[in-house]
């Protein structure tokens, strides 16, 4: 799977968690020798401690690795193209880059038209500031009007086994060769239908969740949170694990 010109794997990392500690830098670091190539953060994560964390682990970033910040979250007038461009410059000092590989209007703001806030971002991007352009909780129209402005290269909404409000997005994604993101992957409940899947292929109900999610779609890339290295690569395991008809079905 590519994100616009960089191969990943199907699983990432997500940070909302994240804090400044000696313990989580060696993790991040940890993180990447164990296979993760995504690793997804926000300028409001833990008051900009996961940019700050992340930055002091890997600055200058692996080729390989895509470091995914968002900017403009908070509500009516977040979007404006002044904030995100403050946001923008903070993200950049935290991560200790020049360049960030993706970057997501995090959401479409109420009071400004999602093509201003777009706009402001592109100008980064004209730069060579910003290489891929990304939104967050977006419905089609939305990413349509977005894709008018600036490439598109990953959608990220909230997705998992019990919130499927979005299937109509996945769906448009993996038509448009889009890149879907989906936050809170391990969230909801599969009952005990996922416990019986989880015991047949000796696995976590975690992984099923996201093996469920791979299986799902082609473009999906769930990027489930962790600070634990042993939940990390059980994360990471889960993409070797192939769910048959029946369990996708049972799962349903």
């Amino acid at each position: 799977m590519k994100i616009g010109d960089v191969e990943v794997g199907r699983i990432g990392l997500g940070t909302n968690r994240l804090t400044r500690t000696p313990a989580n830098i060696e993790f991040v670091r940890a993180a990447v020798d164990a296979g993760v190539r995504l690793i997804d953060s926000a300028h409001l994560y833990s008051h900009g401690e996961s940019e700050e964390t992340i930055g002091a682990a890997l600055s200058p970033f692996p080729e390989s690795v895509v470091v995914a910040s968002k900017g403009g979250f908070g509500g009516a007038g977040r979007g404006r193209p002044e904030v995100l461009e403050e946001e923008l410059r903070e993200s950049l000092h935290r991560l200790r880059t020049d360049t960030i590989t993706l970057y997501y209007l995090h959401r479409v703001d109420p009071e400004t038209p999602i093509e201003e806030s777009l706009g402001a971002i592109k100008e980064f991007q004209d730069r060579g500031t910003i290489r891929h352009i990304g939104i967050s909780e977006a419905g089609i129209e939305h990413i349509e009007r977005a894709r008018k402005v600036v490439p598109i290269v990953a959608v990220q909404n909230a997705y998992n086994l019990t919130e499927r409000r979005w299937e109509d997005v996945v769906d448009y994604c993996a038509a448009e060769g889009i890149v879907f993101v989906p936050f809170f992957p391990l969230r909801g409940d599969g009952g005990v239908k996922l416990s019986e899947i989880a015991r047949r292929h000796r696995a976590t109900r975690r992984q099923i969740m996201l093996a469920w999610l791979l299986h799902r779609s082609p473009a999906m890339l769930p990027i489930p949170g962790t600070l634990s290295l042993e939940h990390l690569r059980e994360n990471l395991a889960a993409e070797k694990i192939h769910l048959s008809d029946a369990d996708v079905e049972a799962l349903r």
